[in-house]
């Protein structure tokens, strides 16, 4: 059994969670720079509970400059055993109106100016994102997010871009109709991926504010009426976060997906070619295995 701490990564809209008994901000220094801001921690329910603002407070960061690397290197290093990603995003279905949830479970990866692994020269590996969130995860918060009254669909890809401007109309027709995507956002990319690498599971709820650029009766992207919404689906986001300790508990076994195993099989450099510097910044992401 292990000690469980429920890390939770706000967007756009959700900054802190309230409630939490023995609440401090914290500072963690990584071999990855700082985080994007010093992280929450405390406990919910008899469980450990972290919360880092993605973009800091004050939304200081933009999607392409959020030190994705530090930030997930910092919750591992706290003991974090599962990461709830919320994050803002639009939707390129009608029955995923602004307000609803949803969790996704794939994603298309279109950043291109971002460090996307812990991995590199010195120090090889290859993991698998095949299903890149967490189900068992993915259940807690989708059971989290109905209790709260909230209108959730499982299930969904989540296309990731660059920004930080949004989509034109023939980009968001595009990866609605030729790609079937079916929600669109700028922050779950590389960040899942590094959530992998470090072997921590990971599930990502996107609250849906627009329907991007596609929609006839919408037009384009308004800002104005994003923050509107962002607002009711922050007050949503925090309910759903303090349902669940309840549902995932103080202890937790082996990840039934194996995320927390995810470089038992991953890191193929030689032991004797590998770099002692690359190593030791892995110290907290794959410290069980090096």
């Amino acid at each position: 059994m292990t000690e469980t701490m429920i890390a939770v990564i706000g967007g756009s809209g959700l900054y802190e969670i309230d409630g939490l008994q023995d609440a401090q901000w914290v500072s963690v220094e990584t071999p990855w720079g700082d985080p994007s801001d010093q992280i929450l921690t405390g406990t919910l329910e008899g469980v450990k509970m972290a919360f880092l603002p993605r973009h800091g407070r004050g939304h200081v960061h933009s999607p392409t400059e959020v030190p994705y690397r530090a930030n997930i290197d910092a919750l591992k290093r706290l003991g974090a055993t599962d990461v709830i990603s919320v994050s803002a995003c639009g939707s390129f279905r009608e029955e995923f109106a602004p307000g609803h949830f949803v969790v996704v479970d794939q994603f298309i990866d279109r950043t291109f100016a971002r460090k996307k692994s812990f991995f590199g020269t010195g120090c090889v590996a290859h993991v698998s994102v095949a299903h890149p969130t967490c189900p068992r995860l993915s259940d807690a918060c989708e059971s989290a997010a109905r209790d709260a009254g909230i209108t959730v669909h499982r299930g969904g890809t989540y296309l990731a871009m660059e920004g930080p401007q949004f989509s034109s109309l023939a980009e968001s027709k595009m990866y609605r109709e030729s790609w079937g995507c079916d929600v669109i956002g700028m922050t779950n990319m590389p960040e899942a991926k590094l959530a992998r690498e470090a072997e921590l599971c990971y599930a990502s709820i996107a609250m849906v504010t627009d329907y991007d650029s596609w929609h006839p009766d919408h037009g384009s992207v308004d800002i104005s009426a994003i923050i509107a919404t962002l607002q009711g689906n922050s007050s949503n986001g925090a309910e759903m976060v303090r349902r669940l300790p309840a549902l995932l508990g103080a202890e937790r076994d082996l990840c039934p997906h194996g995320c927390d195993r995810a470089l038992d099989y991953a890191i193929l450099t030689a032991p004797d070619k590998r770099d002692p510097a690359l190593l030791a910044k892995l110290d907290a992401v794959a410290g069980r295995l090096l």
